[in-house]
């Protein structure tokens, strides 16, 4: 069975192409690939975004309190038939994230995101988990707000089990056609390139990690796509207009020039370095 609740601390960092090309070489000395990317560089992750109609959620967690959460419908890759997507809640308290979450076929994920009763058909899924979502969904009024996609590379510790590094790029988003099935289309959120690394661990980044951030100068920062997403649509209101990605891929420019959109939404360029003492860093160290 598929980890369904995850406990861990997360720092995120932005850089290129070619940053991300390096680095991600140098990894491999020190982890392994997630078995999704073991036939293809990357792996499709969908999602939809349930907040409230005036987004209380996101407004919220943007307002950084010490707790905040968010709920989602995800799929990897685009779903037909009967497919399993997982229903998540995602928790933040005082910098350390909870991940819950339950697999249900999607067309019931609708129905029970939509009327919060739940399926008949309970085989598989974690009901601990839908009862936490069952009372969310009590305690706001939940809709799907927002579809957004993206590309993910993925490393997995070998001596450290519980860390985890990704890579996401080609970032997808659209406040229409609300469907996962529905494919990838949408709004590109960076600029072609760009690549987003999160580093998940319960404890500590070892220290061969915090020399490999440091020689190539890539810093922690503050970042959340759906809050930057959600920055981009009042930008939206007010005259901006984002390129639109198609379903066959290509671009359907809609703006005179590239628009530096990473910061915007929770992103803080005014991170310090990465610094390398003797011991293992702590991840609630790097956080503070």
């Amino acid at each position: 069975m598929a980890i369904e609740i995850f406990n861990r601390y997360e720092k995120k960092y932005m850089m290129d192409e070619c940053v991300y090309a390096k680095l991600a070489g140098r990894l491999s000395d020190y982890m392994e690939l997630d078995k999704s990317n073991l036939s293809q560089e990357t792996y499709p992750i969908c999602n939809i975004y349930y907040d409230t109609p005036d987004s209380h959620l996101i407004r919220t967690s943007l307002q950084k309190p010490a707790y905040k959460e968010k709920l989602r419908l995800r799929s990897y890759g685009t779903p037909s038939g009967d497919s399993k997507v997982f229903v998540e809640i995602k928790k933040k308290f005082n910098k350390s994230v909870n991940k819950r979450r339950s697999a249900l076929p999607h067309n019931e994920a609708y129905r029970f995101l939509a009327s919060g009763v739940f399926p008949r058909d309970l085989d598989g899924a974690n009901v601990q988990v839908l009862n936490e979502v069952a009372y969310i969904l009590e305690q706001h009024d939940l809709g799907p707000q927002v579809f957004l996609a993206y590309e993910r590379r993925a490393y997995l510790g070998t001596g450290e089990h519980d860390l985890r590094v990704s890579f996401d790029t080609n970032i997808i988003t659209r406040r229409d056609d609300l469907l996962l099935e529905s494919g990838i289309y949408g709004d590109r959120l960076l600029p072609e390139g760009k690549w987003v690394m999160e580093i998940k661990t319960a404890e500590s980044i070892p220290l061969w990690l915090c020399h490999l951030l440091s020689e190539y100068e890539v810093y922690p920062m503050s970042f959340s796509k759906y809050g930057t997403e959600y920055m981009r649509s009042l930008s939206g209101l007010a005259g901006w207009i984002p390129d639109r990605v198609r379903n066959d891929g290509e671009m359907s420019s809609r703006n005179d020039s590239v628009v530096d959109c990473w910061n915007d939404g929770e992103v803080d360029c005014r991170a310090e370095p990465v610094l390398c003492p003797d011991t293992v860093l702590s991840m609630t160290e790097l956080a503070s």
